[in-house]
């Protein structure tokens, strides 16, 4: 009967009323609540109030894997949460879950918050980092990359300290993890970094353990495992596990589907995240079809007593339109209502395409394809013209865009692109426009 029950979604539950009236009992100024809020897909914020119990989720989701992967039952730790503060939930969540650790008085863990400020956190290492048997940071993948290069122009020794990373809001390459770590001196691939899997209106679902980076790595090496692990899809996806007593995936057309207690409650709620779930014994059947002993690959990679027999879920890429960028969403809508402006409606047919590229640096780039009306061969004023009015559009609107901008500049300022009236790469017309390419 509960697989019956229709999917919910921004669209058809959450935005259809008054989502005050959406909590339990009906009173939402009779609660105890914590709030964040996120950009809409036209840039306006919705509300997602948030309970205790959510909170303590996180918290016992976050001991876990602060045990297994980092020890700090037996380590001096400091914790420097790295996340966007202020009314997103990555930064005031992540604060709470390791405040609450803390204050069961059980281990040597010490946190910082400085947020998304390079330099801030850099003062930090230098400081405190020699003082403790390891220092985890935590933020969004881009930021932490730009943090580590900053940090090495700036000739901080990496060697000095013993550094773990924890990531969160976007899936990022085994490419991307193997930078980090030569940048960033760190000495075990498998147990020193890990990605959450979370959102805004629900939390923190599920996250990399070190037999999940192991199963990414033996994917790629083996094209069969690949395609029976991963559906025959081509990409790579974040890949994780979570405690299905606290969140229930399903998955609907390759959709996933998450029901869980939150501050709104979300029954068969649809993510807009393409993905799968694998039982924990299913994916070691579908190693040995392939031909992989995942019990010996286990032992070969050290990581035999972090293994919890827990199921997978993997996320390849959020199906609605939106690009996220230092952990900002960015939606297609901002662009849209710009060029129906009476100035740039004269050269451009309307049509353009979002894209985030990552330089050989892993550096990621905010670009906007965009299509030129038959015969109009742009230029370049048009094109910066172009490039401030969406930074400025962005800026106005978009507050997680308007925060990141503060402090790394112009480092998120949109690249324009010129390409001639149906030019077959982006805007051939062969079916449905993608706004976005993945």
């Amino acid at each position: 009967d509960f697989s019956k029950i229709p999917t919910t979604d921004k669209v058809n539950y959450l935005r259809t009323s008054d989502f005050t009236k959406l909590v339990p009992g009906g009173s939402f100024s009779k609660g105890n609540w914590s709030i964040s809020a996120t950009s809409g897909s036209t840039g306006e914020p919705f509300y997602f109030p948030r309970t205790s119990h959510q909170d303590l989720y996180y918290a016992l989701t976050a001991e876990l894997y602060l045990l297994t992967n980092f020890n700090i039952d037996k380590k001096k730790t400091l914790y420097i949460n790295c996340f966007a503060l202020g009314v997103w939930i990555g930064g005031i969540f992540t604060y709470q879950a390791i405040k609450h650790i803390q204050e069961k008085n059980k281990y040597n863990l010490t946190l910082i918050n400085p947020g998304i400020n390079k330099e801030e956190i850099l003062k930090v290492l230098n400081k405190l980092g020699r003082h403790y048997d390891q220092v985890i940071i935590g933020g969004y993948p881009p930021f932490i990359k730009d943090f580590i290069d900053f940090s090495n122009e700036q000739k901080f020794d990496w060697t000095s300290i013993s550094a773990k990373f924890i990531f969160s809001a976007e899936g990022f390459s085994e490419e991307f993890r193997d930078y980090i770590a030569k940048n960033a001196n760190l000495k075990d691939i498998y147990k020193d970094t890990l990605n959450h899997y979370g959102t805004v209106d629900i939390g923190t679902k599920a996250y990399e353990t070190p037999i999940s980076i192991l199963i990414r790595h033996l994917a790629l090496k083996n094209k069969v495992f690949f395609k029976n692990m991963f559906e025959n899809d081509e990409r790579l996806p974040t890949l994780t596990q979570f405690i299905p007593e606290q969140f229930y995936f399903e998955v609907e057309n390759n959709i996933l589907i998450c029901t869980s207690e939150s501050g709104i409650p979300l029954i068969r709620y649809d993510l807009k995240d393409v993905g799968g779930v694998k039982k924990f014994s299913e994916v070691f059947a579908i190693a040995e079809k392939a031909g992989i002993d995942l019990n010996e690959e286990i032992k070969k990679a050290g990581i035999a007593d972090t293994v919890w027999e827990l199921p997978f879920v993997y996320i390849f890429e959020r199906a609605d339109f939106s690009i996220s960028l230092y952990g900002a969403n960015i939606y297609p809508e901002t662009i849209k209502s710009l060029l129906i402006n009476s100035f740039f409606r004269k050269s451009f047919s309307g049509r353009f395409s979002m894209q985030i590229i990552y330089s050989k640096k892993q550096n990621p780039r905010f670009v906007v394809h965009i299509e030129l009306k038959k015969n109009n061969l742009g230029s370049i004023l048009l094109k910066a013209k172009l490039e401030k009015a969406i930074f400025e559009k962005l800026k106005n609107e978009n507050a997680e865009y308007l925060n990141n901008f503060k402090v790394l500049g112009k480092k998120i300022f949109p690249s324009v692109v010129f390409w001639p009236y149906e030019s077959k790469k982006y805007f051939s017309r062969s079916g449905k426009h993608k706004w976005v390419v993945k």
